[in-house]
């Protein structure tokens, strides 16, 4: 058995019998969780709603007057809105009543808003064009990633973790291309022309949406050769008396932020013995014994693994630095934005911080 009409439509009744006075029961009518007041009424059988005060009725009046309004005249504007001339009529002047307010002038030759129609329509405009925005939202949202996607990522990380995914990603959205660029500073998202870039540590900037794909800890490393000449360094203290070498754009204002067993943040600044703004070159120094690096897990953990270097001081708590993905923030995230950093989430969210 098909529900009432009124069923179908979304609408639940709820009897009002304090409201009838003799006349047709009055019911409050939930529309969308929305309550307007109706009158239902009975003849041989079929049921009548009147239902006054829908929001629906109030954008098509809305929509009526601005095409009027647009067009010169109720005739382009039924020919535009594909409906009756009459019904443009009934909309505009069912507009007017409810305003209380001429917003027309009416002429044999010509229609033009009236100084009051001429401000209704200012804001009329604007929030038809919002409704239009949000269906073309909804149409966006739901349609196939597409389109060329501009990406900034950090040197070390996009070399070594993001461009060997880009292929199966490439292949799985086959109407997206993409354009890395590995910079190891941090890009103007927008006056730069990027539509994501990856970071690491704590997001500052709240012009800017994140979502964190991974995490990383930083650790200080040395060759073992480098620690069976010079020493191991027992606590932070110890390395001012060693070989460090910096990841830099400026060597003069090197510094370190690093935790102590106590929770304590200590900065460590030191003569540099080496510097470089490039972090498999700090590795390889390392590698080489050159001396003692700061460096994330993701970079340093295989050749850890094969024991090319150690961990200098095992005992100190991990610093960890989640990475994120960062976009403008707005209305709604492009689809082939989304859809890479939901890739990048599948391939890296379940690594935690010593699982590289």
């Amino acid at each position: 058995m098909r529900p009432p009409l009124f069923a179908r439509a979304g609408l639940a009744l709820l009897p009002q019998p304090d409201k009838c006075n003799g006349k047709l029961p009055i019911v409050a009518v939930m529309s969308r969780g929305d309550p307007i007041l109706a009158r239902i009424g009975g003849d041989g059988g079929t049921v009548k709603l009147v239902i006054r005060g829908v929001m629906m009725d109030r954008l098509t009046e809305m929509e009526a007057f601005a095409t009027v309004v647009d067009q010169g005249g109720f005739t382009d504007a039924a020919r535009k809105m594909g409906i009756s001339k009459s019904a443009v009529s009934k909309h505009v002047s069912a507009l007017e009543t409810r305003l209380g307010a001429r917003l027309l002038n009416r002429t044999t030759r010509r229609v033009s808003p009236t100084d009051i129609g001429l401000a209704y329509y200012d804001r009329a405009r604007r929030v038809l064009n919002d409704a239009g925005e949000a269906d073309n939202l909804v149409t966006a949202m739901q349609s196939a990633p597409s389109g060329i996607l501009r990406i900034a990522v950090p040197t070390d990380f996009g070399a070594a973790h993001v461009s060997p995914l880009l292929g199966e990603f490439l292949e799985r959205y086959p109407d997206v291309s993409v354009n890395m660029v590995l910079k190891n500073r941090y890009v103007e998202l927008i006056s730069e022309g990027f539509d994501l870039a990856i970071r690491m540590g704590d997001m500052d900037d709240s012009s800017l949406r994140a979502r964190k794909i991974c995490e990383t800890t930083q650790r200080l490393i040395a060759s073992p050769a480098y620690l069976a000449e010079h020493g191991r360094p027992a606590r932070i203290d110890d390395l001012n008396d060693h070989r460090l070498l910096y990841y830099s754009h400026n060597a003069a204002t090197s510094v370190w932020r690093i935790t102590a067993p106590s929770g304590e943040v200590r900065q460590v600044r030191s003569a540099t013995w080496f510097s470089v703004n490039d972090g498999q070159s700090l590795l390889n120094a390392a590698i080489n014994g050159l001396g003692i690096a700061y460096l994330p897990s993701f970079l340093f953990s295989q050749s850890m693994k094969s024991g090319l270097v150690e961990d200098v001081i095992p005992d100190l708590p991990r610093d960890v630095q989640a990475m994120h993905a960062v976009f403008p923030a707005g209305r709604y995230t492009q689809p082939k934005v989304r859809a890479l950093i939901d890739y990048l989430v599948e391939k890296l969210g379940n690594r935690s911080a010593n699982a590289w």
